[in-house]
């Protein structure tokens, strides 16, 4: 069951006024709307039937190795390359060892019995290929021992990116362009302009954190993406509400940025500052770490004032870029106006 949706009212620098209007045409308009303020639902949700699983990405071109040895290293039941140990029928038919076991120890292609051959011939001419990276086409121009190849392209630098969208099991993936389309378009996520943020969460029930709920907002600043998560879950037995940053692209470049995040009233505050977490690390990896604020339910019901009925936090933050001074080889922020 889906949970009571929160609303959110949000500020940004750089906000444009006819892309809000764009984006939230299809929510429900606030009664008194603030001329820099837009309001949507904070709930949890499910995958968009129009959200497309594919995506061809441009890169350059480069020589893709020789048809006729990669379509003999390849398993005829996954398709994928095959690695030691190679199996083969009486026929010479060939497997991967994962396949073997899925096959009841029948040959896929003329249905005789497998055996426990190996083939030793086709292990070897493996091991003298050098082939380049399966992501070739998206840039890498590196070439790799048939071995060393597939620990390779498990870290590639050059490999898609999974969507961040965390409210449902999202299973596209592209570069940095294409899943900010696709996050805006078929996820209706909200896009801002600008490094310092306002928002304001409202929910009228805050007890109710049994399921996550979640909202997703992206940042474009320095010319890069940032994620910015919000969301309620349990940790233990306790609710809490947590906040994190996520930075769409590589952790080598993350580091070069910095975040806080700041909540608080009645004359109390908690402030946060760290590192953006790169989408290379999934959503629960980041919020199951605990790398973001995090507001203890009790604290988060004071910071709201009242009756303590209806959760009221505004959360403020900001980013900004760590530049190194050339003379001292310290960090200093760069901070956007």
């Amino acid at each position: 069951m889906d949970l009571e949706s929160i609303e959110c009212v949000s500020s940004s620098d750089g906000l444009d006024e006819d892309e809000i209007h764009q984006h939230h045409s299809t929510l429900h308009p606030h009664p008194h709307p603030h001329p820099h303020q837009h309001h949507h639902d904070f709930s949890s949700s499910k995958p968009r039937n129009n959200a497309t699983n594919n995506t061809t990405i441009p890169g350059p071109t480069a020589i893709a190795p020789a048809t006729s040895v990669h379509e003999l290293l390849e398993c005829p039941v996954c398709t994928n390359s095959m690695y030691p140990p190679i199996h083969q029928c009486h026929n010479g038919h060939t497997l991967c060892s994962t396949c073997k076991t899925r096959v009841h120890n029948r040959c896929p292609t003329c249905r005789q019995e497998l055996g426990d051959i190996r083939c030793l011939a086709l292990e070897k001419v493996a091991e003298s290929l050098e082939l380049p990276c399966k992501y070739y086409s998206l840039g890498c121009p590196e070439i790799f021992p048939y071995y060393s190849k597939l620990k390779h392209e498990s870290v590639c630098n050059f490999r898609p990116y999974n969507c961040p969208y965390a409210g449902s099991e999202c299973s596209v993936v592209g570069d940095i362009p294409f899943l900010v389309a696709h996050l805006r378009d078929d996820h209706k996520v909200d896009m801002h302009t600008g490094c310092t943020f306002n928002h304001r969460y409202v929910k009228s029930n805050p007890r109710e954190v049994e399921n996550a709920t979640w909202m997703l907002t992206v940042f474009h600043c320095f010319g890069q993406y940032f994620c910015l998560h919000f969301e309620a879950f349990q940790l233990g037995m306790a609710p809490v509400y947590m906040a994190f940053l996520r930075f769409m692209g590589d952790e080598n470049e993350a580091r070069n940025y910095s975040y806080s995040l700041e909540v608080g009233a009645n004359g109390r505050k908690l402030i946060w500052e760290g590192t953006p977490r790169s989408v290379r690390d999934s959503h629960r990896k980041v919020r199951d770490s605990h790398d973001g604020l995090i507001i203890q339910r009790n604290m988060a019901l004071f910071f709201s004032g009242g009756d303590r009925k209806e959760l009221k936090l505004r959360v403020t933050g900001r980013i900004w870029k760590e530049q190194q001074n050339p003379d001292s080889g310290v960090c200093i922020p760069n901070l956007c106006s």
